[in-house]
């Protein structure tokens, strides 16, 4: 893999001069929202020129919303995409479900899929008059890669950055994890139907020191976007409730049992050193998905040894190996 595209590095960040083009460039898109299911507002952005080779969907991950994703936006633009990158419901500027907004929570998983089909099929494909790329984050990956299996096919191919095909359940074993999770939602529905309670050790939004992130090494980045949720507080989102963990749970589930319903070729670009989401299951979903999958829809994983959870937002050398990954797909997926 060569080395021949642009990318923003740590150094730029700390340049006002840079900063301001990020800015600048960042008035030049398009912000609106349309309606989901249950009528919801999902919030989104894009930025296009006709000029551009093609189109990238970026779906986030857990607590993210588009404007952490100003500087990704921009190298992706400045490597002739189109992008288009929306706000998963309960989360970033879209519409939250709960009346305690920090609240991590969905009713059903499927429901973050229904939304990403809808954005892509009612949205970018107008706009880009073709199927787009799709480049999802954690969360983001499990949603799109559910899109994948329940939904019409609206997009080329995927780019997974660490998925989040199961949850990391850290030093409990994860059988121990999912038997507490599944204990805690149904005393939850027993006691406080209408009242998601947190998952234990949850809370509202709260601010993590760098030097006990699990994110990323970046002190730079790290900092840039604390920065940004306490300049834009509504973009907080606390912790997760056993109602969100339930149906993460779930999701893994289906993803194996309709494996063999994925119509997208995907890549998936594994952190190595990832304590947020579950690298096994990443792999066991990729075998599996070569296993059964047809001549045209492919799947490799990569893995980029000693990086954490965050590939875009990691220091210069590891968020350079990630974009060559990210690139290289997708200019070849071009040439085909």
């Amino acid at each position: 893999m060569t080395n021949n595209f642009i990318l923003t590095k740590e150094a730029d960040l700390k340049s006002n001069d840079y900063i301001n083009n990020i800015d600048l460039f960042w008035q030049s898109g398009t912000f609106d929202s349309f309606e989901g299911c249950d009528r919801h507002r999902i919030e989104y952005a894009y930025f296009y020129n006709e000029n551009h080779n093609s189109t990238i969907v970026i779906s986030p991950g857990r607590c993210e919303g588009y404007l952490k994703y100003k500087e990704v936006v921009f190298d992706l633009f400045e490597n002739k995409y189109n992008v288009f990158i929306v706000d998963h419901r309960g989360q970033g500027l879209s519409q939250r479900t709960l009346k305690n907004t920090h609240k991590g929570y969905v009713e059903k998983f499927d429901i973050y899929a229904i939304d990403l089909h809808t954005f892509i099929q009612r949205v970018v494909i107008p706009k880009a008059n073709e199927l787009p790329y799709l480049l999802g984050h954690s969360m983001g990956c499990a949603i799109a890669a559910r899109m994948f299996q329940i939904c019409d096919k609206v997009v080329k191919s995927a780019v997974l950055l660490s998925p989040m095909i199961a949850i990391n359940s850290g030093p409990l074993p994860y059988p121990l994890a999912k038997l507490i999770v599944s204990s805690g939602h149904k005393l939850n529905k027993f006691l406080a139907p209408n009242n998601p309670w947190y998952f234990l050790g949850q809370n509202n939004y709260q601010a993590t020191p760098f030097e006990r992130n699990v994110l990323t090494h970046s002190t730079c980045r790290y900092n840039r976007f604390i920065e940004l949720y306490i300049e834009n507080t509504q973009l907080q989102l606390g912790g997760v409730t056993f109602q969100w963990l339930s149906e993460a749970i779930k999701n893994e589930t289906n993803l194996f049992k309709d494996i063999e319903s994925t119509n997208t070729p995907i890549v998936v670009i594994q952190a190595g050193n990832d304590t947020v989401v579950n690298n096994e299951q990443q792999y066991n979903f990729c075998e599996k998905l070569k296993a059964i999958s047809s001549a045209t829809v492919k799947t490799n994983l990569f893995v980029i040894e000693g990086a954490r959870h965050e590939l875009l937002f990691e220091t210069d050398n590891i968020r350079i190996e990630t974009f060559k990954y990210i690139l290289a797909h997708f200019s070849q997926e071009q040439r085909m």
